[in-house]
């Protein structure tokens, strides 16, 4: 019996996500993509800067979201950061709405290519404002004085 050959765990995260948001609740989803994109989004061709997680006629959609060609792979400007349906239950569907409209926002987190499917991480989180973003960054350098100090 032949060995399947072991995926490379490439994800592309939203790094800015845990810093303008206080995160919640936090679900996998999948993602509505074509064979160029999931070839590109393999070889980590993609990023979810500025990318957010809107709701049109009872769906889900990925947009701002973007995803480059690379050589052998050819994805024209005006695609790469087309709006992508997303593939969710109902109940999570609904779930979802209701956060949106309690005033949360819908925030992607990672795109997952570990497995034979391309998933999306996404998190129901409220805005921080200002000060709360400098709160969280000092209790950030803290804690990483006081690793730093016991290590």
């Amino acid at each position: 019996m032949a060995k399947k050959k072991q995926r490379s765990q490439k994800t592309i995260s939203n790094r800015r996500a845990a810093y303008d948001y206080a995160l919640g609740e936090s679900l996998v989803v999948g993602i509505e993509l074509t064979g160029a994109e999931t070839k590109s989004l393999r070889l980590g061709h993609g990023q979810l800067r500025g990318a957010y997680v809107t709701i049109k006629d009872n769906e889900l959609y990925l947009i701002n979201a973007t995803i480059n060609g690379s050589d052998g792979i050819k994805i024209d400007e005006a695609t790469q950061t087309r709006a992508r349906k997303l593939l969710a239950k109902r109940r999570e569907i609904d779930a979802l709405i209701k956060a949106k409209q309690l005033g949360k926002t819908i925030v992607p987190l990672n795109i997952l290519s570990g497995s034979r499917y391309i998933k999306l991480k996404i998190a129901i989180g409220t805005g921080k404002k200002k000060y709360d973003k400098r709160e969280s960054l000092k209790r950030k350098t803290e804690e990483r004085e006081a690793r730093r100090i016991f290590n």
